[in-house]
């Protein structure tokens, strides 16, 4: 089954539903599809072997995500927040693009070498288009969407989705026009990112009109929720803060449409969580967990898992707040040791994940999945005896200092509990005695005493004296993703090596 058959269903059954609202603009599933076969037809005219889109989306991203499968052509949104070398770099290693790309960022593939047209000039060719009709049927093995890891880290690979990953992640978390009359999902994250490509299909799968919010802005979602009268939303934490802070300064402000806002992308504080249920009573919080090889969303805390977590006296099941959850239907879930042991539930070690939705296939290097089909996360996991995942950093993020293994994610939690903390990420910096020294980049709360040494003892009393940082480093802000996942790299390149000071503010 390709992704083209997703829209196929949703027009037929309900060809006069709107589908998606982007800039004021109203599409029917009817018109989405339409549309989609008259891009198909411009597409396949081209001559491309693939498609590029450059640009933040709304409408152009489920348009080209439908019409490059129903010309039998891959498709990949790129990084418009990167350097235009680092943006040409990726188009080279696509075969024979077609670019669209949004006016604001035609300059930055200006000069590629490859077809480029612009997004607007796009669209209004297909509104002039007469009707065309789309003969390929892509084969559930074929590539449908190839998507860039984040490369902060290293060279991003190029992750391979085929119609089966990403209809088998649709299927096996949504259920086909499970959606009220009146359900509408607002969505923020940007579309080169696997939640952008994954809310594009399930929402229109399940039937919700889809409303873009192209540049994310706090008051600007919560007019959205207001006006559009959303009730499914979905951020990241770093979103979720900004939009707690303008609840805040808005006293009596009441999102009275929402029934669910799921958060995900990057690890969310427990202090965050904890005040998002305070600013928000009445909406049913959702973290979802997934990884561009595994189709978007592998790993689901409810509602109701929040709110009994929130309300435990149970230390056990209190914890489950900093949760994820537990696997979607068709996933399954292991934890390993270095070895490749299997690891009983409360054993920390490297998470494996397996199912119809999990790629583990790059461009240029093939698939990593092991013998049996398991991929290698590379995240640090633990299971609780209930099946709750708690996610604990990246494998490569660990600290070896004198020898002793340490994950910034058991310091990171004590630390942003502490009232003087309101952001923090620790990391390793290579040291001429120890290997690796522990340094805590904290992001003090307003007015805070900004105190290493106050900071210090806080760790020391909850943790063993070997995870006290060596140093602590206070700053205005961290360095992340769009999505809000922490460059430690480029902390460690920052603050290394590490100068004779025990401590400093910056």
């Amino acid at each position: 089954m390709s992704i083209s058959v997703l829209l196929e269903m949703v027009a037929a059954s309900d060809p006069d539903r709107v589908a998606v609202v982007s800039d004021g603009v109203r599409t029917t599933a009817a018109e989405l599809s339409e549309l989609a076969d008259r891009a198909a037809g411009l597409i396949g005219s081209s001559g491309a072997g693939h498609v590029a889109y450059v640009g933040t989306g709304g409408v152009m991203l489920p348009l080209l995500l439908f019409g490059s499968a129903r010309a039998g052509r891959g498709f990949t949104p790129l990084n418009y927040r990167l350097s235009a070398s680092a943006l040409r770099e990726l188009i080279h290693r696509l075969p024979a693009p077609l670019i669209v790309v949004d006016a604001e960022y035609a300059d930055m593939v200006a000069g590629s070498g490859e077809q480029v047209i612009n997004s607007a000039l796009f669209f209004a060719a297909l509104r002039t288009t007469g009707a065309v009709t789309v003969a390929h049927d892509p084969s559930p093995d074929e590539l449908a969407v190839l998507l860039f890891t984040s490369g902060t880290t290293s060279r991003p690979k190029a992750v391979e989705l085929t119609h089966a990953n990403l209809t088998g992640y649709v299927m096996g978390t949504v259920e086909f026009a499970s959606a009220e009359p009146e359900d509408a999902a607002l969505v923020c994250v940007p579309p080169y990112h696997i939640a952008g490509v994954g809310a594009a299909l399930s929402n229109l799968y399940a039937g919700r009109r889809t409303v873009y919010l192209r540049q994310f802005d706090p008051a600007r979602w919560i007019e959205l929720v207001r006006t559009e009268q959303i009730t499914n939303a979905t951020v990241v934490p770093t979103m979720l803060d900004r939009i707690i802070t303008v609840l805040r300064a808005r006293p009596g402000t009441e999102l009275p449409s929402l029934r669910t806002l799921a958060y995900g992308g990057s690890k969310a504080p427990l202090p965050l969580v904890r005040a998002a249920v305070a600013a928000m009573p009445g909406v049913g919080l959702v973290n979802a967990y997934g990884l561009t090889e595994t189709s978007s969303t592998i790993v689901i805390s409810t509602p109701e898992d929040h709110r009994i977590a929130y309300e435990s006296t149970d230390p056990a099941v209190a914890r489950r707040l900093g949760s994820v959850g537990r696997a979607v239907p068709g996933v399954e879930l292991q934890i390993r040791d270095a070895a490749g042991t299997v690891l009983a539930a409360g054993e920390v070690g490297e998470l494996f994940v397996r199912g119809p939705q999990v790629s583990g296939v790059y461009a240029g290097i093939g698939s990593v999945l092991d013998a049996e089909g398991w991929f290698p996360t590379k995240d640090l996991a633990e299971l609780d005896d209930e099946g709750y995942l708690f996610i604990g950093g990246r494998s490569d993020d660990t600290i070896i200092r004198g020898g002793e293994n340490i994950a910034p994610a058991e310091l990171e939690d004590v630390l942003v509990e502490h009232p003087d903390v309101r952001e923090v990420a620790v990391i390793g910096v290579p040291d001429p005695e120890w290997g690796q020294i522990i340094v805590a980049v904290v992001v003090p709360a307003p007015g805070s005493a900004q105190d290493p040494d106050l900071l210090r003892a806080h760790v020391r009393e909850n943790l063993r004296g070997s995870r006290t940082p060596d140093r602590v480093v206070f700053r205005t802000e961290l360095p992340t993703t769009p999505t809000g996942k922490i460059l430690r790299r480029t902390l460690v390149g920052e603050l290394s090596p590490v100068p004779s000071t025990a401590q400093e503010s910056s």
